[in-house]
């Protein structure tokens, strides 16, 4: 096995044994574990240690992600990422983000299966969520064309810079990289701390009315997104001030790029359908 490590006569990439599947697995497992407790407010031998547990399996989750991440990019500068495993890198890449797509399909059909059977939802609800009108008798809501107008135009904005930047590595333009890279990083956070401010300040609470959770949740997911996004074109920023990318070798950055556009292309429907659909005829928040 350590021969046909060393000099394959394929093209196919042979992972050496690895600790991090089990590990993922194990760390995930405790986060749900500590999640249930935390959200029901059971105890452990009498003590409240959910929020502990989710935690500790958190943070070992984010360490495994770390380190499997840095074998990964190992495998690639030691060559192992031949044209025949990167079409397989691609195709999982596709299924990734298509999951990510059912993902927030998720949140859309709760959204609009509130809105448009507004009379229903109230039925299962302990308290009558929507009074029968959508948005929600005596809610207020966020004015679409203010932050979330604004925050429009950055992703926009920045999904021109990222596109930029691939652009630049193609021609080998180093400087053009990682102006690229550097700018739609900066306008992720942007981005993202105006979705915090326009959190804390929101006419509405996430609990006591379906409206609020629906759109704390979309919205939510989707600035958590942005963050994860934001962090892996970090990472290739210090790959490419390394010098790890190439014209032709870049598969980390293309899957970056890949992500960030997805960033882009939700939120043009999250802002479509929530905020300017969803809060139709409604009385907005003074901002």
């Amino acid at each position: 096995m350590a021969d046909g490590h060393a000099k394959p006569s394929h093209d196919y990439h042979l992972v050496p044994p690895s600790p991090w599947p089990i590990l993922a697995s194990l760390f995930a497992f405790t986060t749900a574990v500590g999640a249930i407790f935390w959200m029901k407010h059971l105890d452990v031998g009498g003590l409240k240690l959910g929020g502990l547990i989710f935690g500790a399996g958190f943070i070992g989750l984010l360490a495994i992600f770390a380190f499997w991440w840095i074998d990964v990019v190992n495998e690639a500068q030691e060559g192992d990422h031949t044209p025949v495993v990167q079409i397989s890198l691609r195709y999982g890449m596709i299924l990734f983000i298509a999951s990510e797509v059912m993902f927030f399909v998720a949140w859309f059909w709760a959204f609009f299966d509130a809105s448009l059977f507004a009379g229903e939802a109230q039925q299962y609800a302990r308290v009558a969520f929507t009074g029968g009108h959508w948005p929600p008798k005596g809610i207020e809501v966020i004015d679409p064309w203010h932050f979330p107008l604004i925050n429009t135009l950055i992703l926009l904005t920045s999904g021109t810079t990222v596109t930029w930047a691939h652009h630049a590595l193609l021609e080998n333009d180093r400087e053009g990289l990682k102006k690229g890279l550097l700018m739609t990083i900066l306008l992720g956070m942007l981005f993202t701390s105006i979705q915090a401010y326009e959190y804390i300040h929101a006419p509405f609470p996430f609990k006591d009315s379906i409206y609020g959770a629906t759109f704390f949740m979309a919205t939510g997911f989707h600035g958590f997104h942005v963050i994860v996004g934001t962090i892996f074109l970090l990472v290739c920023l210090f790959r490419a001030n390394a010098g790890q990318f190439t014209p032709k070798q870049h598969l980390g950055f293309e899957f970056a790029a890949w992500y960030w556009h997805f960033v882009d292309v939700v939120w043009l429907f999250l802002f479509s359908a929530i905020y300017v659909w969803g809060s139709w005829g409604a009385t907005m928040a003074m901002e």
